[in-house]
């Protein structure tokens, strides 16, 4: 068994404390629901500082999936 090389984060040992409990399969998925949901919403205001602060547009992203990376410069 390979030892950690790091320290658990804060979310790990928080994490961690739930397994003290026996949770039904539900309730697992509840929380892995919760935690997507989360994530997913920073990942989402992540996303909207960096489009206002570049001044991107409609045009921009319709640019990049056509695979023009030039046109964010």
């Amino acid at each position: 068994m390979k030892l950690l090389d790091k320290p658990l984060s804060n979310l790990q040992l928080e994490i961690l404390k739930i397994y003290n409990f026996d949770l039904k399969e539900e309730q697992l998925l509840e929380i892995k629901n919760l935690l997507a949901k989360y994530f997913a919403e920073k990942a989402s205001d992540t996303m909207d500082e960096l489009w206002k602060k570049n001044n991107w547009s409609e045009q921009i992203m319709n640019d990049w999936l056509k695979g023009n990376i030039e046109s964010s410069n």
